[in-house]
């Protein structure tokens, strides 16, 4: 048995009026405003048809596995998570990443990470890319974590083993440093062109974090953006100690961090969380990618390298252990599974008094 398997296609006939009627108007942003919750979105994203790839060749990615089916469902689920990531050639040398789970608002279940990380390690290798675009179909970007299926549906201890264990991710040596959860959005970081991510609807922790780990950021101006790991009494353990240390003010990244406040993608530009707010993200992305294409590739690749290595001061290296470190202690303490029974389950149990 091979799981999961991440679905890659390669779209050259793709035009820019082809993906204005199919990619950048498939999301309407209908979850935007504080009055529409997660569950009211994934019911409204039930009922949209989805959007299709027409794609001229398509490789499968896979991993060995046990006979076992891990994710502790049945065949028919167990199919039902092999995709999860579509890549498509927009035009020459422009390339669309998109995260494919609309039905749980592109949330982060352990095929997701594979997939995420196995696109970006692809393309890191191939001289053919430009830029990439990071966009999520349906209707939102990213709704981080799906508790329910890493943490409940399936083995939280194997899962959590994965997703804190840097030996399974030192296949190249930028990635190193790094684990499982972590490369999904440092990897965009490590890539060496550019990386536009496109939001709307939703982006919610690590789904957050997986944005931040790309060059540029473009929003819809109603997109709930918000660093919500505390509602789950943990911490933004996905490369946010780098990313967000770049972008905000530290009062800011300790105020929306310890809250988990959600703000308009409006106030997260005056923050400085996302680079523009635009009336369709996906429109700008593919005009700002054509722009960086047109320069020179190899000032390109010099540039982001060189922001990268001088933009702020501390090891990488150690920001990634302290998180690393810190999540250690609160995954499976008693104020943890409180908080998370709250926001998952609705029930109201006492904390403990705080350690430390």
């Amino acid at each position: 048995m091979i799981l999961p398997i991440i679905r890659v296609t390669t779209s050259r006939s793709i035009t820019r009026s082809s993906l204005s009627r199919r990619q950048l108007t498939s999301s309407p942003f209908l979850c935007s405003g504080p009055e529409h919750t997660v569950d009211r979105c994934r019911k409204q994203a039930a009922l949209l048809p989805l959007t299709t790839t027409t794609s001229h060749k398509t490789r499968y990615f896979s991993s060995s596995s046990s006979s076992k089916n891990d994710s502790g469902g049945d065949e028919t689920e167990k199919e039902s998570l092999n995709k999860r990531v579509k890549i498509s050639t927009i035009e020459e040398g422009i390339v669309n990443v998109q995260l494919s789970r609309p039905d749980k608002l592109n949330g982060l279940d352990m095929p997701m990470f594979d997939g995420i990380v196995e696109a970006a390690t692809t393309l890191k290798d191939d001289k053919s890319v430009r830029v990439v675009i990071l966009s999520g179909e349906g209707r939102a970007f990213c709704t981080g974590l799906d508790v329910k299926s890493v943490f409940m549906k399936s083995n939280p201890r194997k899962n959590m083993a994965r997703l804190l264990d840097k030996s399974f991710e030192n296949r190249n040596k930028d990635a190193s440093v790094a684990n499982l959860a972590q490369n999904v959005a440092y990897l965009w970081r490590t890539l060496p062109v550019p990386v536009i991510a496109v939001l709307h609807g939703m982006c919610f922790g690590g789904g957050l974090q997986i944005a931040l780990g790309a060059d540029l950021r473009f929003s819809t101006r109603s997109c709930q953006i918000s660093i919500m790991e505390s509602k789950y009494g943990l911490i933004p353990d996905m490369s946010a100690s780098i990313t967000l240390r770049e972008l905000i003010r530290a009062d800011i990244a300790r105020e929306l961090t310890y809250t988990g406040r959600i703000i308009t993608g409006e106030e997260a530009a005056s923050l400085g969380l996302v680079t523009r707010v635009v009336d369709n993200p996906s429109e700008e992305a593919l005009r700002v990618a054509r722009e960086i294409r047109d320069q020179s590739p190899d000032a390109v690749v010099a540039a982001k390298t060189l922001f990268r290595e001088t933009w702020s001061e501390g090891s990488e290296e150690k920001c990634l252990e302290v998180e690393e470190r810190l999540q250690r202690g609160l995954i499976g303490g008693w104020n943890q599974i409180v908080v998370s029974g709250r926001s998952v389950l609705g029930v109201e149990v006492p904390f403990l008094k705080r350690g430390g």
